[in-house]
């Protein structure tokens, strides 16, 4: 099941080594002044890089401009777990079990990606702001990238994928 809290609370819940190179690199990530910090502050909205972190885990940093809910979809994954920190800005998250979600696009192995529809109007919703972090396993089908209050703010982000154990 998701988790979501500061990056520093879920360090501690998730203290193996299948996490340890994502929280290194998210707290890099994090931290004003490091390479990581200054290479996401460089980059212009609507644009993301990938980093390769090693053993399987690697890293997209994105800069965009939340968007309205209409605009989002829920997606999940199998062969990775997302570790999603926001770096810079605000956004609203969604997450609901995959079982009560409508499969909108099958799973594309290649990409490791399954889309769903947004007519699910209770699932759980999640404020993420600099410093927060929110954990996706297989079976949560998560909607990012979300306004809060209509506001379009410029968000700056990590997504660190960590190979499924």
């Amino acid at each position: 099941m998701a988790q979501f809290g500061s990056l520093d609370s879920l360090r501690r819940q998730n203290n193996s080594s299948q996490f340890a190179a994502a929280f290194a690199y998210a707290a890099e990530a994090l931290q004003a002044g490091s390479p990581v910090n200054a290479r996401l502050a460089a980059l212009a909205a609507g644009t993301s890089e990938r980093v390769e972190l090693g053993d399987g885990v690697f890293a997209m940093e994105q800069v965009y401009h939340a968007k309205p809910r209409e605009e989002g979809f829920f997606e999940a994954h199998r062969k990775y777990i997302d570790v999603q920190v926001v770096v810079a800005g605000v956004e609203s998250m969604e997450v609901e079990e995959i079982t009560r979600l409508s499969v909108t696009q099958d799973y594309d192995a290649d990409r490791d990606f399954m889309k769903f529809g947004i007519d699910v109007p209770d699932a759980a919703k999640l404020i993420v702001r600099a410093g927060d972090a929110a954990l996706f396993f297989p079976s949560d089908g998560h909607m990012p990238s979300l306004r809060i209050d209509g506001r379009p703010t410029l968000v700056r982000k990590t997504v660190v994928k960590v190979p499924v154990a």
